[in-house]
């Protein structure tokens, strides 16, 4: 059994009066065939914590580890990660005018594989995995996310998801935005991938709405950089009953 294992990660970001420390010793683990759902207020560092492992130039590392299946991600580069089995599906997606869909999942299926997938056979996946998503195979010959709805953005992410096929999945508020329609197909897709029975999840959100179709496996909560409790969806549930506000006070008081 692979994990994805974080231990007292504490992360920094440049701002005009300096490196300002915004994950202050997150630990946190996720074995293949879990899902885990981190829920937190804005601004509580959940999307700092998904692109420092990804390995995004903007954040550094102070100090702490993040391993994958026992390989330090924090030694690797961005490129690496990935390769090692790591797949990152953002916020908010970027459009990239002039490389199609197509063009760009078979170059990054190349780039993680170490070899081209045959053309036969990768474009009847990408159809697949597109028609899956509630995409048309049109799609394909799109530039990516360019003109794209924020739902068919979410949804190409998911598509790539399914094509790439990585050991571990951060899904940063992959449901924001979506309508309810997008947001049933976007979870079964989610499902499909964790239902492997191989795969981890870390599942990023504002609401308890994508739980309903999505069942995790533990659920944190997230609060000024830190887990502040963990728990079952009995944790979620209380949430959206209570809100942040009692964390929100005792980090405050902190």
């Amino acid at each position: 059994m692979a994990k994805l294992e974080i231990t007292d990660l504490h992360v920094s970001v440049d701002t005009e009066d300096g490196a300002k420390e915004i994950l202050h010793g997150v630990d946190l683990t996720v074995d293949t065939g879990q899902v885990h759902a981190i829920m937190g207020p804005n601004g509580s560092g959940k999307s700092t914590l998904a692109y420092a492992i990804a390995g995004h130039p903007k954040y550094t590392i102070v100090s702490g580890q993040v391993t994958l299946d026992g390989v330090d991600l924090l030694e690797l580069g961005t490129d690496e990660r990935a390769r090692a089995g790591l797949f990152l599906a953002m916020q908010y997606p970027v459009e990239v005018p002039g490389v199609s869909v197509a063009n760009f999942l078979r170059t990054a299926k190349t780039a993680i594989d170490g070899e081209a997938p045959k053309l036969r056979h990768w474009a009847k996946d990408v159809n697949g995995a597109l028609q899956n998503l509630n995409l048309d195979p049109s799609f394909a010959q799109r530039s990516v996310n360019e003109g794209f709805s924020g739902g068919e953005k979410k949804r190409h992410e998911i598509a790539q998801l399914e094509l790439l096929n990585p050991k571990f999945a951060i899904l940063d508020e992959t449901d924001s935005g979506l309508d309810i329609d997008a947001l049933r197909i976007v979870s079964d897709g989610v499902n499909r991938f964790s239902g492997q029975g191989d795969r981890g999840v870390l599942l990023i959100t504002h609401y308890t709405r994508i739980l309903r179709y999505i069942k995790p496996d533990q659920v944190h909560v997230f609060v000024a950089g830190r887990v502040a409790e963990s728990g079952g969806t009995e944790l979620a549930e209380r949430l959206e009953a209570e809100g942040y506000d009692r964390y929100l006070h005792t980090a405050t008081q902190a």
